[in-house]
């Protein structure tokens, strides 16, 4: 198949029942992630030929465990900071790599910085070279702390570029920065900026808001809020960030695009719902708030809706029943294999 990208101006399909990928040849950089290894298997049940690049700091072999023997799955073990020559003729690369969790980030700053710089630069040159759509995986901390609400594309954010945060989300513009360059420069590329996403392969150590409650839940430990937790987030399932980005992929539209949930939750709202959910009766523990942590988050969707033809559709009380049965699932692995 052949995957195009327009100016602004030009008219676009919109392609409601989903993106039609077979054939193509995809290279997705941070495959065995969280969001990388999703995306993965939904590319190769669609039909697509992909290549997974990881060097497996924060990913897991175990995420692709799905597709490891599919014939239209390969995987290389590879740090996207070094540069490499991908054999044959391409299609497009997502780029997903990078530390993405705040507890990665903060414990590999300079990781994360070359990631974001060093690793773009390398896969949009790929791109380049591949006459290849380049897909850039961003991000809502890109726009900081928000003064605006919801956030809409056009924003340009309230980023403290020295913060602990600043790491990952001024990596993340930067990304942007070199993204927009190439594009300039005559490369077919696409922006997505992702919202909170959550579902399973998120590491019950992973230091995001989801796993965190769902691990301290289970376990009867007290859920731990930041703050008073009047903090909003915009959660999106796992399967409907996926089904985005392949939908950019195809759409013919540059970008940025947000893409994430239509509902806000405050994070002890969050907590609340978490323990319901597992049945605990454990206390909710109030801590200090994060330096820089963004007080509320909400995405202004409509052009995803518009030019993708996209809408999430898994509700928040679904997304989390799924979250927590997965996660109930490597508990009883993890027991097992210690029985």
């Amino acid at each position: 198949m052949t995957i195009v990208t327009t100016t602004a101006a030009a008219p676009r399909a919109v392609h409601v029942e989903g993106p039609d990928v077979a054939g193509a040849r995809i290279v997705v950089t941070g495959a065995a992630g969280f969001l990388g290894s999703h995306l993965c298997e939904h590319l190769v049940r669609a039909g697509a030929d992909v290549v997974g690049f990881d060097d497996l700091s924060t990913g897991h072999l175990t995420n692709l465990a799905a597709i490891a023997d599919h014939r239209a799955f390969d995987f290389h073990h590879h740090d996207v900071t070094v540069p490499y020559r991908i054999r044959g003729g391409l299609d497009a690369i997502m780029h997903l790599a990078s530390p993405a969790a705040p507890g990665d980030y903060l414990a590999q700053p300079l990781a994360t910085l070359r990631a974001g710089s060093i690793g773009t630069l390398n896969v949009a040159e790929s791109a380049q070279a591949k006459d290849a759509l380049l897909v850039l995986a961003s991000t809502s901390e890109v726009y900081g702390d928000p003064q605006e609400h919801p956030q809409r594309e056009s924003y340009l954010g309230n980023v403290n570029p020295i913060g602990p945060r600043s790491v990952y989300d001024e990596a993340k513009r930067f990304g942007e920065a070199v993204t927009a360059a190439y594009a300039r420069l005559g490369t077919r590329t696409a922006i997505a900026r992702i919202f909170n996403t959550y579902g399973p392969r998120m590491s019950s150590g992973d230091s995001r808001v989801v796993p965190t409650f769902l691990r301290q839940a289970c376990a009867g430990q007290p859920l731990t809020v930041a703050g008073d937790g009047t903090q909003t987030r915009s959660l999106c399932y796992v399967d409907d960030t996926v089904d985005a980005l392949a939908r950019l992929m195809t759409s013919g539209h540059a970008g940025p695009v947000n893409i994430g949930g239509t509902g806000e939750v405050s994070v002890l709202r969050l907590a609340e719902l978490i323990k319901r959910l597992c049945g605990s009766g454990a206390p909710i523990e109030f801590v200090a708030l994060p330096a820089d942590d963004p007080r509320r988050r909400r995405p202004d969707i409509s052009l995803a809706a518009r030019e993708l033809g996209w809408q999430p559709r898994v509700s928040l009380a679904e997304g989390l029943a799924r979250t927590l049965a997965w996660h109930r699932g490597q508990l009883d692995i993890r027991v097992g294999a210690r029985s």
